[in-house]
């Protein structure tokens, strides 16, 4: 009786990785064959090289390959996004395209989801990176870590494992690819484990990434965080600093009043006056902030325009 096998969608995003891709399909082929069967689905984020045409030799020698090719670049959220959207296998797992990442840690990483994980995050504890990222990914981590309660080593791992109802589940933009362990977390998948994985230098190209995705990663985070906790309930947020705005400046006003009416001092030429009456506007205005956001979230919906210039599929 033949066995039947578990299937693994390895999701690949990328731009302008040409050189990479038949080495890494071969090594993800090395690592699944004889356990699972398994697809490959390039994403290809805007590559100006000859990436697709590398993707499109491979689908045509190989079954399991498939293709998705953005007219231009969308991120790397994007991609991950419509891969997640496709996938078929009952184990999802996320890869980068520029060989640093081993292939052959993919098993152990599902057995671990087997074994009862929702996700498993890739710790590269020995990066082969140059000081320039590896110290700034570092604070990058550490803080994420204390901000989101998460204890994990590294986000920004591109290697991670899923159950496919996890990645159904999210809805990614932005730099919110390397926040997914906290979106999974939020969305009551808490069976968060990480796994040290082997770290390669870069055999190809160079990378992609700069100083700016930190910054932009940070900003990203308290986007995520504003949502999380205030998406549903803009009034609590803006209306909690208009009260506070508002008590300060009418405060003020009163003081002044007071001090007027009793005390007979005039208020002509007095800063505070100004102060406390600008204090009462910023509080107005943040409760009408608010009212927007309550009614804006009522009718929130959210759409997507990313042109796809093709997809492809082994054996079609």
């Amino acid at each position: 009786m033949e066995k039947i096998l578990n299937k693994v969608s390895v999701i690949v995003p990328l731009l302008n990785e040409e050189e990479s891709l038949i080495e890494l399909y071969q090594a993800i082929e090395d690592a699944l064959t004889s356990d699972y069967s398994f697809e490959v689905i390039f994403v290809d984020d805007g590559s100006t090289d000859n990436s697709w045409d590398v993707i499109q030799k491979l689908a045509n020698e190989h079954k399991q390959v498939r293709g998705i090719q953005f007219r231009r670049n969308y991120g790397k959220s994007n991609a991950l996004d419509k891969a997640f959207k496709i996938a078929e296998g009952e184990f999802v797992v996320t890869i980068d395209a520029d060989l640093q990442d081993d292939p052959a840690e993919i098993p152990g990483m599902i057995e671990m989801i087997k074994n009862g994980a929702d996700l498993v995050s890739g710790w590269k504890q020995k990066r082969r990176d140059p000081i320039t990222k590896t110290i700034p990914s570092r604070f990058f981590n550490k803080i994420t870590s204390i901000v989101t309660g998460i204890k994990l080593h590294d986000f920004n791992c591109g290697l991670k494992a899923y159950r496919k109802e996890v990645v159904d589940r999210l809805d990614l933009y932005g730099e919110m690819h390397r926040y997914i362990p906290l979106l999974a977390y939020w969305d009551g998948y808490r069976n968060i484990q990480e796994k040290k994985v082997k770290h390669h230098p870069r055999k190809y190209g160079k990378s992609k990434f700069g100083l700016s995705r930190f910054i932009n990663g940070f900003l990203d985070l308290l986007t995520l965080m504003f949502i999380h906790f205030y998406l549903q309930r803009p009034m609590h947020f803006f209306g909690t600093l208009g009260s506070g705005f508002l008590i300060a400046g009418g405060g003020i006003t009163l003081y002044l009043v007071i001090m007027r009416i009793f005390f007979n001092q005039f208020l002509a030429g007095r800063p505070l006056l100004l102060f406390g009456i600008l204090l009462i506007l910023l509080g107005i205005q943040f409760f009408t902030i608010g009212l927007f956001g309550e009614m804006i979230s009522r009718n929130r919906k959210d759409e997507k325009r990313i042109n796809i210039r093709g997809t492809i599929r082994g054996g079609e």
